[in-house]
């Protein structure tokens, strides 16, 4: 059994997990995101047999010891091999999909408990991971709902995931969306992204155009990192809700305790 990693409260990694995520904290400075990345789109029409099938075994159907226990996730836990076996075994890149995190955990239980927040709404999630939020919007009733996380394997995930409970995929793309010309969204969006200062200043930016161009309401989930409470996007936040975590969460992130949704207002 793998010995536990007492990883910085700062980091957007579970501090007790082991094995497959010491590759992701060794690999380039916490760099989530090659932005280099080529798309992949889908609906849910495309599924690699062997991805699909290597996913399935190597992932867990889980509702427990989250804030949206009505909704199906696949993801690693320590009933899965890859959460104690040497990273490098891992084949693929670094699956962050694979985790729950708490700011995604806030923002689905709102949407979740505020249907009319999402229902009827053309609603952007980025960097996606599990794709629970936006899981989350399209539960709600969302018109139109597009996830965006760059890493292709995550699109698969979402995919099953969405699968999983009785959704119709939705688009998946796999590009840093903050290259792109920007798109008229009603909502936006996104938990747990404010973890290194050069991309929370680039989404920070890319926020506020989407804002005063097309007047798109921006919700940010965050569980209080220091990258984000610290950052100067502070001063245009509304506090929407805080929830109080469930203690696997709270091992899995720190000792975090809550996490809390915000209103950004420029």
């Amino acid at each position: 059994m793998a010995s536990s990693l007492g990883w910085k409260a700062c980091a957007p990694f579970p501090i007790n997990h082991c094995g497959v995520f010491l590759k992701a904290v060794r690999s380039n400075g916490l760099s989530l995101f090659p932005w280099g990345h080529s798309p992949w789109r889908g609906t849910g029409s495309f599924l690699d047999p062997e991805m699909k099938a290597f996913l399935e075994e190597n992932t867990e159907v889980t509702t427990s010891g989250s804030l949206t226990p009505e909704i199906q996730l696949r993801l690693l836990t320590p009933r899965c091999k890859f959460w104690w076996q040497k990273a490098d075994l891992w084949p693929y890149s670094e699956p962050y999909w694979a985790i729950y995190w708490p700011g995604g955990q806030a923002l689905s239980r709102y949407l979740l408990d505020n249907p009319g927040v999402a229902g009827g709404k053309s609603v952007l999630d980025i960097g996606s991971g599990c794709g629970a939020a936006a899981i989350a919007a399209k539960m709600s009733g969302a018109s139109r709902v597009l996830a965006n996380d760059i890493d292709p394997i995550a699109g698969m995930a979402i995919t099953l995931n969405c699968k999983l409970n009785q959704l119709d995929p939705f688009p998946i793309l796999t590009k840093n969306i903050l290259d792109l010309e920007q798109d008229k969204w009603d909502l936006i969006v996104l938990g747990d992204m404010f973890y290194e200062e050069d991309l929370a200043d680039s989404l920070h930016q890319w926020l506020k155009n989407c804002f005063w161009t097309h007047r798109t309401r921006v919700l940010i989930g965050d569980p209080g990192r220091p990258q984000f409470s610290g950052h100067s996007i502070q001063h245009q936040l509304h506090k929407v809700v805080e929830y109080s975590l469930p203690e696997p969460t709270r091992k899995e992130n720190n000792g975090l305790t809550t996490s809390t949704v915000w209103d950004f207002q420029p």
